[in-house]
């Protein structure tokens, strides 16, 4: 059930940041258009961009994990597994490599995240140019938190056989 989740989260995901990528690229084309073109820059576009580009950033992260491509937590699990193949001390390093992520993700950027989203929302903080409450824009990080817990939780229940990269040719 959980590889499952897993799976159906990671393909939500890759759309949600192919959509947040599209609109990124439509905000900064549109500023460059408003301020080369028509000569009036577009005030709005910016904070968007920087807004989506945060968004891109976290959620990227959280898939880059999902799909163990992130490199600085690759590095070390591949080279345990290479060291000694099939351990069970290296197995334990790989999954306690996750718990770490785990305790990571749930504490700062979920607990952390939401307490900060909370915050804004009752200061009732907007953004200048759009308007938009902050609490929205911050609600990346709870979001992004829970979905590296999930991810951080199938890795150590449901391992994958091998290391998704192989530095090895097959």
């Amino acid at each position: 059930m959980l590889t499952r989740l897993a799976a159906g989260m990671e393909r939500g995901l890759t759309w949600l940041l192919a959509g947040l990528l599209a609109a990124i690229v439509l905000a900064v084309t549109w500023q460059v258009v408003s301020r080369y073109v028509l000569g009036d820059a577009s005030g709005w576009t910016e904070e968007l961009a920087r807004f989506l580009l945060t968004w891109i950033g976290l959620l990227g992260g959280a898939l880059a994990y999902q799909r163990r491509l992130h490199l600085g937590l690759d590095l070390l699990p591949e080279y345990l597994q290479k060291r000694r193949p099939g351990s069970v001390i290296a197995a334990m390093n790989v999954a306690a490599i996750h718990v770490c992520v785990l305790v990571f993700a749930a504490t700062i950027l979920v607990t952390g995240g939401g307490a900060l989203v909370v915050l804004t929302l009752e200061l009732e903080q907007y953004s200048p140019a759009l308007g938009l409450p902050m609490g929205v824009v911050y609600l990346c990080l709870p979001v992004s938190g829970i979905l590296m817990s999930i991810s951080a939780v199938a890795a150590i229940v449901d391992p994958p056989a091998r290391p998704a990269i192989s530095g090895s040719a097959d």
